[in-house]
């Protein structure tokens, strides 16, 4: 069953946010591949979330919002930022270091399957057949591009590119757990602005320390492309993106606003094809178009009540 159509004043309202986020998300995987090299993966994400946290509580005091959560809301964004900011980030960009940007952004489309499925579990929400239907679709269709990846590597490398599967698919994960939490009632309750920047606060710390206890004190790099990547996933990929998605979430709810990882992947597999020069084949371009089509049929099937 599916929610009637937009009335045209909430479709303007959300727009130019929804086009910004899925623009800004797209182009983010291919920034995170260039953060990793000479600094740590775990220095690189403790920078991001450093800048992004400074930001927040900026734009938090600017709004004169209620910077205090409470001790329950506190709770809820120190899990969120350990799930959100640290787990997950630190799983990507370990992911991107040995398969390409755009195929990690297409199985992180994916989302879409464990936040159905632990919204089943904890939230109580509903699962219809065609969603189920098409999310084993999308996974098939993921599941031939890496059949694709491993196909072109040879001897340690299969496990390397198995290991960066396993390694973007536990990310998923964790980005999932982060979903579900902000979708609680407790959550909720928080102001947008002051519960991302609690969570990215408590991110980075967890960041920090994990940095240092595996991989010594910080390094930087004070080259200009990774300087400006710092910058551009700090302030525009995170400060920025983050509360613009929760506010396409809290008008048009969350199955709609989940449009967004169908056209992201999209625009990460082209950026990955012109800058990290991917090479498409028949079963490459097969997967890619099963996967997104299978998320379209779930997404689809889905009430995309608020």
């Amino acid at each position: 069953m599916s929610a009637p159509p937009l009335p045209p004043a909430k479709l303007r309202r959300v727009l130019v946010p929804f086009l910004l986020v899925t623009l800004i998300w797209g182009s983010t995987w291919l920034v995170i591949r260039d953060q990793i090299g000479v600094v740590p993966a775990s220095w690189s994400v403790t920078y991001r979330f450093l800048l992004g946290t400074v930001a927040m509580f900026g734009v938090a005091v600017a709004m004169r919002a209620p910077l205090w959560p409470g001790r329950g809301g506190l709770m809820i964004a120190a899990l969120v930022g350990f799930f959100q900011f640290f787990a997950n980030f630190n799983l990507v960009y370990r992911a991107e270091g040995v398969v390409t940007s755009g195929l990690v952004a297409v199985v992180f489309a994916l989302l879409v399957v464990p936040n159905a499925v632990l919204g089943r579990i904890f939230l109580g929400q509903s699962l219809s057949r065609p969603f189920l239907a098409g999310s084993v679709i999308a996974m098939l269709g993921v599941a031939l591009l890496f059949d694709h990846e491993l196909r072109h590597v040879r001897g340690d490398g299969v496990w390397a590119v198995a290991g960066g599967i396993a390694t973007t698919l536990l990310a998923v994960l964790t980005a999932s757990i982060a979903n579900v939490l902000q979708a609680t009632q407790a959550a909720r309750r928080m102001a947008v602005v002051p519960m991302i920047a609690w969570a990215m606060l408590v991110g980075t710390l967890v960041d920090g320390a994990y940095a240092w206890a595996t991989v010594g004190p910080p390094l930087f790099e004070w080259r200009w492309g990774y300087v400006g990547g710092i910058a551009y996933l700090g302030l525009i990929g995170s400060a920025l993106a983050f509360p613009l998605y929760f506010h396409v979430i809290r008008t048009i709810g969350p199955a709609r606003a989940a449009y967004s990882s169908v056209l992201v992947p999209v625009i990460a597999m082209a950026l990955s094809t012109m800058f990290e020069g991917y090479r498409w084949s028949f079963q490459a371009a097969g997967g890619a178009a099963l996967a997104l089509a299978g998320l379209i049929v779930a997404l689809r099937a889905r009430n995309p009540a608020r």
